[in-house]
């Protein structure tokens, strides 16, 4: 049964991926993004790639598709007619599917107990994890614990990320929502659409309290700070576009913002210097306390937290970056 219905969501994706690509109004072909990486998140879930699903769900359906409608307002729902098929896409494009289908074939079966993944260091995980770390989530203790460099570097990532993303739009602090702010409250957001601010008015807080939930659960379940902070910042866009930008600014303040995208990385710079100054090494989280598998958790718990803060930062700041430029 679960075959069956994975062929389905495959067959659905395919449908949807041409649909966008033959799309002539750019707003259709944003929500048909937004259903191709639903689709794509419902595939992770039947993987068991839980954590994966739940980003790609917030960011890729969420947050990606309200970014992609702000700069629909900059440049309208028309795009470029083109007339005729262009060879030299459909060649390139045609050879990288072929690559992909030829490369599938020597993958090994999900699920295969010989695969290079599971024979590996995959095994040296599951049995030093309860003895070293002792956090159910094994994935959580190798993202966090053993593999906290690379963690690291990706936080760094998302945060060039986000400063590059300013520069190209240059953002010029609090006063880029200016505009926004001077406008009549009664034409902010869709504060005049009744249906959408009752619906969006429920949901809200259940998605903020499970993008919590995930934060801190995230040693014993599936989620983390990378999934938490996507499913916060998703519901602080959605409260302001029901309530409109500058009811969001005032909530959270774009200095709040600037210190959240920073801090969090500052944060788990600055657990990794605490395992330094106890004798230990950058980011040994077992120096953090005398238990060693007490110091583990809080290390864990900090760094994650770091991670979720900065996410919320800057995928707020990225939103706000482009609503403020439609204003002005």
């Amino acid at each position: 049964m679960t075959t069956l219905f994975g062929c389905f969501l495959l067959t659905l994706l395919a449908i949807t991926a041409l649909g966008v690509v033959q799309a002539r109004n750019l707003f259709a072909a944003v929500m048909l993004a937004g259903i191709f990486s639903l689709e794509i998140a419902a595939i992770f879930f039947i993987l068991d790639a839980a954590d994966v699903a739940l980003t790609e769900a917030a960011v890729g359906a969420g947050v990606a598709t309200v970014l992609f409608l702000s700069a629909l307002a900059l440049v309208g729902d028309d795009g470029e007619r083109v007339r005729g098929l262009r060879r030299a896409p459909l060649a390139v494009g045609g050879a990288i599917a072929a690559l992909l289908v030829y490369s599938s074939f020597e993958q090994p079966r999900l699920g295969d107990a010989s695969a290079p993944a599971h024979t590996h260091i995959a095994a040296w995980y599951l049995e030093e994890t309860p003895r070293l770390v002792d956090v159910p989530n094994v994935v959580t203790a190798v993202l966090a614990s053993f593999r906290g460099y690379d963690t690291l570097g990706e936080l760094f990532v998302i945060l060039t990320a986000g400063v590059g993303v300013l520069f190209v739009l240059r953002v010029g602090g609090p006063a880029a929502a200016s505009a926004e702010q001077q406008r009549s409250p009664d034409v902010q957001g869709l504060r005049h659409h009744l249906i959408p601010r009752v619906v969006g008015g429920l949901l809200l807080p259940f998605i903020v309290l499970f993008g919590l939930y995930v934060q801190f659960h995230g040693d014993y379940g599936p989620g983390g700070g990378f999934q938490a902070g996507a499913l916060i910042a998703a519901g602080l866009i959605l409260y302001a576009l029901l309530e409109g930008e500058s009811a969001a600014l005032r909530l959270v303040p774009p200095s709040l913002l600037a210190s959240m995208t920073a801090g969090g990385t500052l944060l788990y710079c600055a657990v990794g210097a605490a395992g330094l100054a106890r004798g230990g090494n950058f980011l040994d989280y077992s120096m953090l306390a005398r238990d060693p598998i007490a110091g583990q958790h809080w290390g864990i718990l900090l760094v994650e937290l770091g991670v979720g803060i900065t996410v919320t930062g800057v995928l707020l700041t990225i939103f706000h970056a482009f609503a403020g430029r439609g204003t002005r």
